[in-house]
């Protein structure tokens, strides 16, 4: 083999290592940022409902108070809600990059659990899924709607289909007003 071969070769193999090595660093997050969340807007999309909140139902008695806040440098929404009959739950919500929708995992000591997701629309974060009740087993279609309203609040609408998404039955309903000063 004639030098010229051999430098191509050389040239080649080291370009491959250089390749490889690079896309290696990329995908252990060598050059990513230290908190990612932090520098892509869809995860501040939600940010509009971080607070502290007491939450009205439509004819304005209290129902509760929540408690949304950013964790985890901006990865992940924890909520935690209280009612005012001492009833409690709480959910962890998250952006799912591998399909870049909003997810929402709830969880309540009455034993009702949500599995939602979806995203930002012109109405509001909507989010879509099911309900599970602990206590008797059973599963239904399942939705909800934040929207930021003009005067600073925020609607929280949820409803729930008993024939398979045919139609939808009101489940709550609850206007938050800020308690914290935010914005």
């Amino acid at each position: 083999m004639d030098f010229i071969k051999i430098a191509a070769l050389l040239a080649v193999a080291l370009i491959l290592t250089a390749t490889i090595t690079t896309e290696t660093a990329v995908a252990q997050g060598a050059s990513a940022p230290a908190y990612p969340c932090q520098e892509q807007g869809k995860f501040a999309e939600f940010d509009f409902w971080v607070g502290d909140w007491e939450v009205h139902v439509a004819n304005g008695k209290l129902a509760g108070h929540n408690r949304i806040e950013s964790a985890q440098k901006g990865c992940v929404l924890l909520e935690n809600w209280t009612s005012t009959n001492g009833g409690n739950g709480m959910s962890i919500n998250y952006v799912d990059k591998t399909t870049d929708e909003w997810v929402q995992i709830w969880n309540s000591e009455g034993g009702s659990q949500i599995n939602i997701r979806g995203g930002l629309t012109d109405e509001g974060m909507l989010l879509v899924g099911t309900i599970h009740y602990v206590g008797n087993g059973t599963t239904a279609p399942f939705r909800g709607l934040w929207a930021l309203m003009p005067d600073g609040r925020v609607r929280q609408f949820f409803e729930q289909s008993n024939d398979d998404g045919e139609t939808w039955v009101p489940w709550f309903e609850g206007f938050y007003t800020r308690t914290d000063g935010g914005e």
